[in-house]
């Protein structure tokens, strides 16, 4: 019982963690079109801290984590049958220590290493047509619905025979479709979306098959143009789901049924340089990572083919 509740635990934080890291990401003006041939560059780094909730599952007390996550975003638009698409590509690599007391044992553990990547395509369906820079400026916002996928891609740091490992081990998919729609200043951005997950037929000792039902999310954003690329937003989500199952045996204490909240402040710098400051908490957490979420982001954009 005693490895039992051990293991039920580093699986669940490293799960919480990389789900509140990658998954249930907060993005403000994921659907705002850009002029075609764009690409950005940023350089970013998050950090969290905070509890581990299991929602009376497992014995464990006093359960902590904290993770630092600097990553790169690399970001391209362009022309796909007539409609604004872009493709982004997102490498990280993560420093994570996980602590917390089992049967009042102690137990910590630390790992570093690549994390699982990102990929994500997106198309606008209505309202924004591919434009080039000249007739992208004479342009204006009214209703944008886009949709998208996102890719995971299990490139992490894996290792079989440990408990704890910052890769999944699997792949994971969320198609989404995204509204934005904008009142002269104020823009309103919702998406609603859902993540399914492949199997890791090889977790812990390569012995033992661990699956998660998928996971339904839901996200919004408020946001306030100061002027040209000077803006604030409020942000918030919703998820529920992902249920895990260890070698058929379904754990129904690891349901989800999360939120959070928070805000992001976007500063330009100068003509292609601009810098991006957010944070949010979980506003309620029944079962997962109750973090603390900051991070701070630089970025470099430009108009233009790539050499």
């Amino acid at each position: 019982m005693r490895h039992f509740a051990k293991l039920v635990w580093l699986t669940g934080a490293v799960t919480c963690l990389l789900q509140m890291a990658w998954a249930q990401d907060l993005a403000p003006r994921a659907y705002v079109i850009t002029p075609i041939h764009t690409n950005a560059i940023t350089v970013a780094s998050s950090f969290l801290s905070g509890e581990i909730l299991f929602d009376g599952s497992t014995p464990i007390t006093d359960a902590k984590a904290k993770a630092g996550v600097p990553y790169l975003n690399l970001y391209h638009s362009f022309n796909f049958f007539g409609r604004s698409a872009n493709v982004l590509v997102v490498p990280a690599y993560g420093v994570m220590n996980f602590r917390g007391t089992v049967a009042d044992v102690e137990r910590n553990a630390r790992r570093s290493g690549l994390l699982d990547t990102k990929f994500r395509f997106s198309v606008n369906l209505r309202g924004g047509p591919a434009m080039d820079l000249r007739d992208y400026v004479k342009w204006r916002q009214k209703l944008l619905v886009g949709a998208s996928i996102r890719i995971v891609a299990p490139t992490g740091q894996y290792d079989p025979a440990k408990l704890v490992n910052i890769g999944a081990n699997r792949w994971a998919f969320k198609p989404e479709i995204g509204l934005s729609r904008r009142w002269g200043h104020w823009l309103l951005d919702t998406y609603a979306g859902g993540w399914f997950y492949t199997t890791n037929h090889n977790f812990y000792t390569g012995t033992n098959v661990q699956k998660e039902n998928p996971i339904f999310a839901f996200e919004g954003h408020w946001s306030y143009d100061v002027k040209p690329r000077l803006w604030a937003s409020i942000d918030g989500n919703f998820w529920t789901g992902g249920t895990t199952t260890l070698n058929g045996v379904e754990n129904p204490g690891t349901l989800q049924r999360n939120s959070r909240i928070g805000a992001t402040v976007s500063v330009p710098v100068s003509k292609h340089q601009s810098l991006k400051f957010s944070y949010n908490y979980g506003a309620y957490i029944k079962y997962g990572g109750n973090f603390h979420n900051v991070s701070a982001a630089w970025q470099y954009s430009w108009l233009g083919r790539p050499n």
